[in-house]
């Protein structure tokens, strides 16, 4: 249900405010793109992790670049997290 809200959030900001602000994101994929990636694949508290984490990261002194959201997710949520047997492997 989080994750539900997250992910309308990521949407939401796309479609209402993103046109408005314009393209200046120095990381591929974009900062709301790698957001909903992370929330769909590592859920609402490690996908919110790596959002807060790469937004920290996106400065004017940032060389920017390429920089996927990460297949495992972070140790701090390794615990918190079990493997679904029925998610398939891209």
């Amino acid at each position: 249900m989080i994750k539900a809200l997250l992910i309308g959030l990521v949407r939401g900001y796309r479609l209402l405010l993103s046109p408005w602000l314009g393209s200046a994101c120095r990381f591929e994929p974009s900062c709301s793109a790698y957001s909903l990636q992370a929330l769909q694949e590592h859920g609402a508290a490690a996908g919110s992790y790596l959002t807060v984490a790469r937004l920290v990261r996106c400065h004017p002194w940032c060389a920017g670049g390429n920089d996927p959201v990460p297949t495992v997710a972070p140790r701090l949520f390794s615990g918190l997290i079990t493997p679904n047997p029925h998610k398939k492997n891209l």
